[in-house]
């Protein structure tokens, strides 16, 4: 009976059952456990070499920062703050400082009401302000209006509005927290939409990096009332969001809507 090749064994070993000669077997058979056992004492040798040397080295460093003094450190708590050197600026002034100006009463920063203009009666504002829920109820659809005021961290809204011959301006000064996003800034921008519409003159408020102006050039018409022209101007300065209302039986004209725009902003 034939026997199978082992796998792996060399070319032109003898197949099993023969014996090899005497004088070639031996030699071989005794060397190779010496060649071994040699290799295996060398890296144990260089191996404990390394280690005693990490530990030793260690040992030394530990000793060395044991003989040193401690560093001392600076203490948490100092009584007196070091300023930098020479003269520190002049604060602002409370005219300056527009922070300061709009932390006030937001209501005298309003455009005052024309000689001779009567006040209005439709404006929901109580002694010139406007809360959350009233603010809110501007806006054609309330419910939503309140929730998107809410997430952009509406503060107050001061108002203003007069009537004067057949013209009626509405002015309200928007003011947001603004701790997690520019909400004034972004509810101004918003105004861009309106103001490319096709049946829309708009115009850039001088002054302003994107405040908008815009007025109908069609008038709406409705039942028992006179043809009415609207135009608005949205613009922001800070955490204030600047809208501005007019209504008209006569076509607003850009010198008018960007002159009271120009003049609250400037308030601001």
């Amino acid at each position: 009976m034939e026997l199978p090749e082992r796998p792996g064994e060399p070319e032109g070993m003898a197949p099993p059952g023969t014996a090899p000669e005497p004088e070639t077997a031996a030699p071989d058979a005794a060397a190779a456990p010496v060649r071994a056992r040699r290799r295996g004492r060398t890296t144990l040798l260089i191996a404990g070499a390394a280690v005693l040397g990490l530990v030793a080295g260690t040992c030394t460093g530990y000793l060395v920062q044991a003989d040193r003094e401690p560093t001392k450190l600076p203490s948490l708590s100092q009584p007196k703050l070091r300023q930098a050197k020479g003269e520190a600026p002049e604060p602002l002034s409370a005219a300056r400082d527009r922070r300061v100006r709009t932390d006030g009463d937001l209501r005298k920063l309003l455009l005052k009401k024309p000689r001779g203009a009567k006040t209005a009666d439709w404006s929901s504002a109580q002694d010139g302000w406007l809360d959350l829920a009233s603010y809110a109820e501007v806006f054609e659809r309330p419910k939503p209006a309140f929730a998107r005021l809410v997430g952009d961290e509406f503060r107050r809204a001061a108002v203003v509005a007069w009537k004067q011959g057949q013209t009626a301006v509405e002015i309200r000064l928007v003011q947001y927290r603004q701790e997690e996003s520019m909400a004034a800034a972004e509810r101004a921008r918003g105004a861009h939409y309106w103001a490319d519409a096709d049946d829309n003159h708009s115009w850039p408020i001088p002054g302003t990096e994107d405040g908008v102006a815009y007025a109908a050039k069609k008038p709406e018409a409705n039942p028992g009332y006179l043809p009415e022209y609207k135009a608005r101007a949205d613009a922001w300065r800070g955490d204030i969001e600047m809208e501005i209302f007019v209504s008209s039986t006569r076509p607003v004209g850009k010198k008018t809507l960007l002159g009271l725009a120009k003049r609250q902003l400037e308030r601001l």
